[in-house]
């Protein structure tokens, strides 16, 4: 029900606003004066008389409504600020469950442990999510399967326990990119464009696509105005993503590379990062955060908003105005006796 402008989540409590008459039908204790017309009448007795009826009457108007509990619904808005829209794409393949792989170091399992690329990478994500509060993030979880766990989102709360959650467990064995990155560009299908669109895919290892695969990618990047920001937590020893003269024909051909050189054809603003510590992980999120500060259309919600405390004061006020008049008769009533 809308009333004053006001929504009303009590409504039925309005019946009563009729009892505001009240004070107007109170019983006449004023003397009888047999020769009435040698009173004079005073103008502002007749005057403070109304008043203090008037304020009987906003005091209990007041208290009714307040009863009723008007409020003003949620409602969404929208602002200009400064950030992107990120759908974060996580493997959770069983290789994320290992350690970084550095030269020189025999790779460990760190199920659970804090050196375990997932921990590293849920730490990080975390707070890249945290220093960027006008953007909204969307999550994709893969292995075999891509699972959309969250739309897009400005709900940062929702967005940091979605993280937190993809880092319990352990990994499966198969990982499913193409079908992660598919999913990841269908969540932009039917957005309204509000500014700069990011898929941040983390992962360790690479993949061949299929013909099917690859033009299907290629149609949604480019449609959806994506960009495309791949964090390499690198698996294989030594292995770089950039090919060099001096590498061999069987890191030439290793799914990363292949999957390197096929985000490079895509036509799109991409870049790989890899990440092989803790610090370069860090420089990258700080890379990535500096350069997506584009205009960026905000739709913000305003939740709903209670407004019985106007109400209530109103009828303080009143009240407190009826207590002074009622001891400042009595004040006048004991000096006329006196």
């Amino acid at each position: 029900m809308t009333l004053l402008g006001l929504q009303w989540a009590s409504p039925m409590m309005l019946l009563l606003l009729p009892l505001i008459l009240l004070p107007w039908f109170t019983h006449n204790q004023d003397k009888i004066v047999a020769w009435s017309h040698f009173v004079p009448i005073d103008p502002l007795s007749n005057v403070i008389g109304s008043t203090l009826k008037v304020l009987a009457s906003l005091v209990l108007s007041c208290l009714i409504l307040s009863l009723a509990e008007p409020y003003i619904p949620e409602k969404k808005i929208e602002r200009v600020g400064s950030g992107a829209e990120v759908i974060v794409l996580v493997d959770r393949s069983r290789s994320m469950d290992d350690a970084f792989a550095i030269k020189g170091q025999l790779l460990m399992r760190s199920v659970g442990k804090s050196d375990s690329k997932r921990r590293v990478a849920k730490k990080y994500l975390l707070e890249f999510v945290n220093k960027r509060p006008d953007d909204r993030f969307g999550f994709v979880l893969f292995s075999d399967q891509a699972l959309d766990l969250l739309p897009l989102t400005y709900n940062k709360a929702t967005i940091n326990a979605t993280i937190n959650a993809s880092a319990l467990g352990k990994g499966l064995s198969e990982t499913n990119i193409a079908n992660a990155l598919i999913k990841a560009a269908e969540m932009y299908e039917g957005q309204t464009y509000r500014g700069s669109r990011i898929v941040l895919l983390v992962s360790d290892g690479g993949q061949e696509f299929d013909e099917e695969a690859k033009r299907q990618i290629t149609a949604l990047y480019k449609r959806e105005n994506l960009s495309l920001y791949w964090l390499y937590m690198r698996s294989v020893t030594g292995m770089t993503l950039e090919e060099s003269a001096n590498d061999n024909q069987r890191w030439t051909t290793t799914p990363e590379r292949k999957l390197h050189r096929f985000f490079k054809s895509l036509e799109i603003p991409y870049r790989a990062f890899e990440i092989e510590s803790l610090k370069s992980f860090s420089e990258a999120i700080d890379e990535i955060d500096k350069q997506e500060y584009q205009t960026l259309i905000v739709e913000q919600t305003l939740p709903r908003e209670q407004k019985m405390i106007p109400f209530f004061w109103g009828a303080l006020l009143a009240m407190l105005l009826l207590v002074m008049a009622q001891f400042y008769t009595a004040w006048g009533v004991r000096k006329a006796h006196e």
